[in-house]
């Protein structure tokens, strides 16, 4: 019967929940069962509460139930946090020996929308140190597996969230984005990840509501259904966030809240550059998946995205400088923490020290220029595409892939070049899995639309998981267990 459980969507299951045909204890037994079976090795779910208080708290959900007290479509759902955010009661530690393990005197805005709907917080989901590179490792809580071969990379930098999801530890999941966060796990652990238009998630609190625009958070999810509820929950305009969008979403418990129809014009990007590298086998899954959409009439056509790849790579890098740099800095100026802290957060750290305003502006005229190119394309196409990735999952005990496909990368991050012009350009963009290589190993299709046509690219990305339902491949550890 457990089992059975965690095999339900997030859809299906709040239906069940609402209707008492599933108790919140028994999905909350099953969770921690599958979390003590799987969590050992894997490490997608860290700072677990004690079991005895989690199963009280569902025991609370049933009894608000029996008395016709529904909370929200997520009622009795364990959730962990991506531990880049506050939950009030768990520490945040971001992965950082430097930071410790602070306690939060509240919950970020979207885990109080969570909790409102009627989640209930199980712990957080592991993250690399500070959120930087897309590899889940760091030494306050060690490795996330991948959850369909434990010796490779989970992705990140929300890689403990989609694990967790993909071993069905979670019915959903939060995660965040500044360089492919959402995209790289997902498409590392066959789910799909989800990164919103810049704003549609309003990021509170916040010591900068004006600068801090490439990072937002976004759902993550085994359907494309469940992302869009997850976004209708965590999403919607907040006063303290000044950036942050008001146009409204649909309700999270609409019977549908996908309604609208997906247009039929996509542009094939590839590898956006004829240089930029990818490994053996990316580009053929990403073509054969959209082979599928063609058959189904969708119109298919290579594309280019009109703009040097440095003039990308290089507002990307100062732009992302200038972020982390002020973020981290007061650590930084620590020579203790300073020790503590990872060479990829010192790196960014020391770089944005060398940044002048003068190229700070025109970091920020590049960025407006990948943002036309793209602006341009979507008058001729309704969504773009290309891989999520430009490798399969690596080796977990390595801390980044030194080269792709025989070309040598000159930073940590410079092997997910491929997502970093859309997070440029503040679109919203969907990574959908594509299938497996020889290996076993899986890969993602990023589909990306204009900005703010979230909804648009969630029905898109929903159309081909009808075609191509990837996500019902289950990884070997679940068939184990069956």
């Amino acid at each position: 019967m457990s089992d059975a459980i965690l095999q339900l969507d997030a859809s299906t299951l709040a239906r069940r929940i609402a209707a008492r045909e599933i108790s919140c204890r028994a999905l909350m037994q099953a969770s921690l069962a599958r979390i003590a079976q799987l969590n050992p090795l894997h490490n997608a779910i860290v700072s677990l509460r004690p079991a005895e208080q989690l199963l009280a708290e569902a025991d609370a959900r049933d009894a608000a139930l029996a008395r016709g007290e529904a909370t929200g479509w997520m009622h009795g759902f364990p959730i962990a946090i991506k531990d880049l955010s506050d939950a009030e009661g768990l520490p945040t530690t971001l992965g950082s020996r430097a930071v410790g393990r602070r306690m939060p005197a509240a919950d970020a805005l979207f885990v109080q929308r969570i909790r409102r709907a009627g989640a209930i917080v199980i712990g957080k989901t592991n993250t690399p140190e500070f959120g930087l590179g897309s590899h889940t490792y760091n030494e306050v809580f060690g490795i996330t597996r991948n959850a369909y071969d434990p010796r490779k990379s989970a992705g990140g930098s929300s890689g403990g969230a989609a694990v967790a999801l993909a071993l069905g530890l979670l019915p959903v999941a939060d995660g965040s984005d500044m360089g492919g966060s959402l995209r790289n796990p997902a498409a590392f652990n066959n789910i799909v990840g989800f990164r919103p238009s810049r704003g549609r998630v309003p990021a509170m609190p916040a010591e900068d509501v004006f600068f801090q625009q490439l990072g937002t958070e976004g759902p993550m999810g085994r359907t494309t259904e469940d992302v869009a509820r997850l976004l209708c929950t965590m999403g919607g305009w907040d006063a303290r966030a000044p950036l942050s969008l008001a146009d409204p979403l649909p309700d999270a418990a609409a019977p549908d809240p996908i309604a609208c129809v997906p247009g039929q014009r996509i542009g094939w990007l590839g590898s956006l550059w004829p240089d930029l590298p990818l490994e053996p086998g990316i580009r053929e899954l990403c073509e054969a998946a959209l082979r599928k959409l063609e058959a189904a009439g969708y119109a298919v056509e290579p594309c280019t995205l009109d703009v040097p790849r440095d003039t990308s790579w290089t507002a990307w890098l100062r732009l992302r400088q200038m972020l982390v740099g002020g973020k981290l800095g007061a650590l930084y100026a620590q020579p203790v923490l300073r020790a503590q802290m990872k060479s990829e957060a010192r790196w960014e750290v020391e770089q944005s020290f060398q940044l002048t305003a003068a190229q700070l502006y025109q970091a920020t005229v590049q960025r407006t220029a990948v943002y036309q190119a793209f602006r341009r394309l979507f008058e001729r196409y309704d969504y773009v595409a290309a891989p999520s990735a430009q490798v399969f999952p690596f080796e977990a005990e390595l801390h980044w892939p030194q080269s792709v496909a025989g070309v040598a990368m000159d930073t940590y991050h410079r092997w997910m070049e491929i997502v970093t012009p859309f997070t440029l350009a503040s679109l919203p963009v969907a990574s959908v899995p594509v299938g497996f290589n020889a290996a076993g190993l899986a890969m993602g299709l990023q589909l990306a639309g204009p900005a703010r046509a979230d909804l648009r690219v969630l029905a898109l990305a929903r159309a081909f998981e009808a075609i191509a339902p990837w996500t019902r491949q289950r990884p070997p550890a679940l068939a184990a267990l069956s």
